[in-house]
């Protein structure tokens, strides 16, 4: 049975089990990419003939740890990469598609996450100074999108999956569907973005709050490319929506010491996730 025949069947068994969107569209990317190299390399595409050398070729090839512009792949996205491989090749043999998990080798590398960097402040102001600044629908979406971002602390997956039907204007109120851990909840929206997002939403009823091309959702990579490009204008550092998250952190902590209301604000589930940012203010 075909890789991709066999994802299909994956996919449906991911949503059955109630796994998150990110999950699902990161298990998908990885899969496919993983297919497309065994296409170019002529290797079998039946998931029934693969074993873990097939996969260690894989894994230890320039495709899988090299980016495009030709640097090597961060520790934490390789690793990214042998989870997706390593659960599909789990849920292949526990399926009973194949009887061997060929993936049944694969180990994550060890690295230590990287403590959350926040944006300098004055580049924050230069970059918003920018996109308020700018004219035409699109840096429009992308002002409100990267104010979200600074002043709530969202992360960019949460915030591109926002639909008109989730902003309360009249309550003042945002809810949140797509969420770390499919833990939907709810914000206060800050009365510096209800002007935007009153425009955005103009008379439209329903629909994605950030339209992306031919009018589907803006992508999460969309997004983090779009920011750049601002970054780049606004002659601040190259961000990243996560460093936005981060320098809103940043705020909290430097505005009110405590490091329980930046737990809060950032929804983590654990303190030990917050801790990190107790070293980000001064960033």
């Amino acid at each position: 049975m075909r890789v991709t025949a066999v994802l299909a069947k994956y996919l449906v068994q991911l949503q059955a089990d109630g796994r998150s969107p990110y999950w699902q569209s990161q298990i998908e990317r990885h899969v496919r990419f993983f297919d497309r190299w065994l296409c170019e390399h002529r290797m079998p595409r039946d998931v029934r003939r693969l074993n873990h050398e097939h996969l260690a070729r894989f894994l230890s090839s320039p495709e899988a740890n090299t980016r495009l512009d030709g640097r090597p792949k961060k520790t934490t996205s390789t690793n990214c990469l042998r989870s997706s491989v390593k659960v599909f090749f789990g849920y292949v043999h526990a399926s009973g598609v194949s009887p061997r998990n060929a993936a049944a080798l694969v180990r994550r590398a060890r690295c230590a996450s990287p403590p959350p960097r926040a944006l300098p402040e004055a580049d924050c102001k230069r970059l918003m100074a920018t996109l308020a600044a700018a004219k035409g629908p699109v840096a429009q979406r992308d002002h409100l999108l990267f104010r979200m971002l600074l002043e709530l602390g969202l992360r960019v997956g949460s915030a591109v999956a926002i639909r008109i039907e989730d902003v309360d204007l009249r309550a003042g109120e945002l809810t949140l569907r797509c969420m770390k851990n499919d833990r939907p909840d709810s914000v206060l929206i800050p009365k510096s973005l209800r002007p935007l997002l009153r425009a955005a939403i103009a008379d439209q009823a329903n629909g994605p709050l950030f339209h992306g091309h031919g009018g589907r959702p803006l992508s999460g990579r969309h997004a983090r490319r779009r920011l750049a490009i601002w970054s780049q204008r606004a002659g601040a550092r190259r961000a990243t929506p996560h460093q936005l998250r981060h320098s809103a952190a940043a705020r909290i902590y430097r505005a009110t010491g405590d490091i329980l209301a930046v737990r809060d604000f950032l929804r983590h589930r654990s303190i030990s996730s917050t801790t990190a940012y107790l070293g980000t203010s001064a960033r």
